[in-house]
């Protein structure tokens, strides 16, 4: 069984016409169907666009070092929380190639690479940026909520390439969050603009790892003008 049959994927059809797609990626610990019902409760509705096909894959079940090597959905491994330590790119890799065959799915059924936007919370937001700024640079767009990429990141390095496509950026991120820092993801949006990045950046004070209702409906104007004008 490949990678990519174990992710499961969880699908919001457009409801009119479908010109794009938005894969959309849950935290550590979450599955598809977790972060869907996240995305009601705060909304009261689901997440669609009317023209967009909007993807939910679930990260496999792996062993996680932060949890002592404890089983959890997380889309690849870390030592620990924090942007000073090493990226795992054996894990890391292969999952954003995985990420790379649902977006080729979806270029298979007609969809332009520029009308696809990938993105997430958390882990998926920092997934999400590895797929856009590594493997899928044609993509219209990126968008990280309350996410963070390690210093010296490969990401960073892939950018100083000559290759002078760089998807926009949508990024959010809470002020007083505990588990991944405000200064993490300012950190990481200082340093993809310094790349050549166009980053539209939201911080909220009083808001922890979490998601609200305002960058919900910022983030969904985010993708419809990106969208328009891709």
């Amino acid at each position: 069984m490949t990678a990519l049959a174990r992710l499961k994927l969880d699908v919001i059809p457009a409801s009119r016409s479908h010109l794009s797609s938005i894969i959309f990626l849950h935290g550590s610990g979450d599955t598809s169907e977790g972060l869907q019902e996240w995305l009601f409760s705060i909304l009261g509705r689901k997440f669609c666009l009317p023209h967009s096909k909007v993807i939910f894959p679930s990260a496999p079940l792996r062993p996680y070092t932060p949890m002592n090597g404890a089983p959890s959905t997380v889309w690849f491994d870390r030592k620990q929380i924090s942007q000073n330590a090493p990226e795992d790119l054996e894990s890391v890799d292969p999952m954003c190639e995985e990420i790379s065959k649902v977006i080729q799915q979806e270029v298979d059924q007609g969809i332009p690479r520029n009308k696809i936007i990938v993105g997430g919370f958390s882990m998926g937001g920092c997934l999400a940026l590895h797929v856009a700024y590594r493997f899928q640079r044609e993509l219209g767009g990126v968008f990280a909520l309350s996410a963070f990429l390690n210093n010296n990141s490969k990401v960073y390095q892939d950018l100083a390439s000559p290759d002078s496509r760089r998807p926009p950026l949508f990024q959010c991120h809470g002020q007083v969050d505990p588990l991944v820092l405000y200064e993490w993801g300012e950190t990481t949006k200082d340093q993809l603009t310094r790349a050549g990045v166009t980053c539209q950046f939201q911080r909220y004070p009083r808001l922890y790892h979490e998601m609200n209702k305002d960058e919900l409906d910022k983030l969904q104007a985010w993708i419809e003008q990106t969208l328009e004008s891709s």
